[in-house]
């Protein structure tokens, strides 16, 4: 059984200019397949699949069991993981410093750093010849680097005992009977292929790791629309608490420092959180406060809107930005769209 059923009574029209935005989109980055999944008032109200799943001829449709390489959105996940470990005990408070928990990285570059940076991508940390060096001071600035990632999934395995993904697997995606969601060491049909923006693109990089901490997680549209309906219905969903409230609320919670100027973009656990006015946040403008949202470099994208309870999925098997594709202009739109027409459904149904 579904988490949520197709509302066979809704105009899917409503939602069509989010449709033609995903094709828009479809038109401007490199990809052979998209598509795009609504849930509104806990019922799938669009769900469109585009293309397919390489650029071979005889490649596979895209359709609903197609899995996406979700890039950073995977990110979300290791929040969850990290929210788990802090409701269990495992952490003891996000303001620890990291280097309680891992001793052994090095004390004059780690020195002040908490796990509230890393959550926050406010560590100012980077990584230049396999070495730890540092940009700025803990919670002065922003800046989205792995070394931070890479941190807490070491932290997560080293207290609690279990990886990321056994964590996931075990608090949600068994409980709710997901079979398109998983860190894949090998490929199979329904993964997609990725398309590069040219030939030894030295930023894709795949790894064997089925731990949850590399880049190589690949989800169905639907069951990423599941994922997100998961945390709008803060754990709870037919009924069931699948998981702790508070573990959901304090992943999506703005967690950002207070020292953080306010023009640079906004984090909970990872997920981008719409609070404040921010100039440099990926949350469109008329998406309001209380939202939340996760971006990979696929351009795969996954927004929670829990004042107008919806969730929107748009997924592409593209990667990075190619020439004169604006990112963070285009993720702006989609939410906005995806606004105009809650806000076009409501207006009717009154």
């Amino acid at each position: 059984m579904p988490l949520v059923e197709h509302n066979l009574n809704i105009n899917h029209k409503d939602f069509s200019p989010v449709l033609d935005h995903i094709k828009a989109t479809f038109n401007k980055v490199i990809c052979s397949g998209a598509s795009t999944i609504i849930i509104h008032q806990d019922s799938i109200v669009l769900e469109e699949y585009i293309g397919k799943q390489s650029g071979k001829e005889d490649a596979r449709t895209v359709q609903a069991d197609t899995q996406f390489h979700v890039a950073s959105v995977r990110k979300s996940y290791i929040g969850f993981a990290v929210s788990y470990a802090l409701y269990y005990g495992y952490i003891n408070s996000i303001d620890d410093r990291v280097l309680s928990y891992l001793p052994e990285l090095a004390e004059n570059v780690w020195k002040g750093t908490t796990i509230r940076h890393l959550l926050t991508h406010t560590h100012g940390l980077t990584q230049e010849r396999n070495e730890d060096v540092r940009e700025f001071n803990p919670g002065s600035s922003w800046s989205y680097k792995q070394i931070g990632i890479e941190a807490l999934t070491r932290i997560v395995k080293r207290t609690t005992g279990k990886s990321v993904a056994a964590i996931i697997h075990e608090s949600v995606f068994t409980p709710l009977g997901f079979t398109e969601s998983n860190w894949y060491s090998q490929k199979h049909e329904r993964l997609v292929d990725v398309m590069l923006r040219y030939e030894g693109d030295k930023d894709w990089k795949t790894s064997e790791s089925t731990e949850g901490d590399k880049m190589n997680m690949y989800v169905s549209t639907r069951e990423l629309a599941y994922w997100g309906y998961l945390h709008l219905k803060k754990g709870k969903v037919n009924g069931k608490q699948i998981v702790p409230r508070e573990i959901i609320e304090v992943a999506t919670s703005l967690q950002s420092p207070s020292t953080l100027h306010k023009d640079l973009p906004q984090n909970g656990f990872l997920w981008f959180v719409k609070d404040l006015s921010a100039k440099k946040t990926e949350i469109g403008d008329q998406v309001p406060k209380g939202s939340y949202q996760i971006l990979g470099f696929t351009n795969v994208t996954l927004l929670v809107i829990p004042e107008e309870d919806i969730v929107a999925v748009r997924m592409f098997n593209s990667f990075g930005s190619p020439e004169g594709y604006d990112y963070l202009s285009d993720v702006r739109s989609f939410g906005d769209t995806v606004m105009s027409c809650v806000k076009n459904v409501r207006g009717v149904r009154r």
